[in-house]
């Protein structure tokens, strides 16, 4: 039972850091951070603005995964119950206005990043088949998606 535990907790690990390195790698792959530095006049901050992209993401994931938790240490510190509703209301506003610029962004940096796809496979040499490898990896997601909802992985966190 421990040796499961432990497999799982390595492989859980594992998989988080294969996830996160491919998230950051699209946001440097689109230049999203050096885009905003850009064009807000700030570029001495991209560092900070680096940093904090992963706190973010870092607090994110915390929360979604000690989330009970961290309820329960509130109940017990006898702090009133409408005092987190209000506070829990602003968390989630100020979270949705900020993920929602963010996803903005993101969706249009990568759009214009679209546009250098078939410059890059001209470049490559890469001239016959750039459509079938498109919608192979199209067809690929859908399947994975299909399978996940088809076998119900989502009930079960898999």
């Amino acid at each position: 039972m421990l040796l499961r535990r432990i497999i799982t907790g390595v492989l859980g690990m594992s998989f988080g850091l294969m996830t996160a390195g491919g998230v950051f790698t699209v946001l440097l792959a689109v230049g999203l951070i050096p885009r905003f530095a850009g064009k807000t006049h700030t570029g001495r901050r991209v560092m900070l603005y680096e940093t904090m992209v992963i706190l973010g993401t870092m607090a994110g994931d915390i929360m979604s995964v000690f989330e009970p938790q961290i309820g329960l240490a509130a109940l017990e510190a006898g702090i009133p119950e409408t005092f987190w509703r209000i506070l829990g209301q602003s968390v989630v506003l100020c979270y949705g206005l900020f993920a929602g610029i963010f996803i903005g962004s993101l969706a249009m940096a990568i759009a214009e990043m679209l546009d250098s796809i078939p410059i890059f496979a001209r470049r490559i040499g890469f001239r016959h088949g750039l459509g079938i490898a498109v919608l192979a990896m199209a067809l690929g997601k859908a399947a994975g998606s299909l399978y996940y909802f088809w076998e119900r992985l989502f009930l079960f966190g898999g």
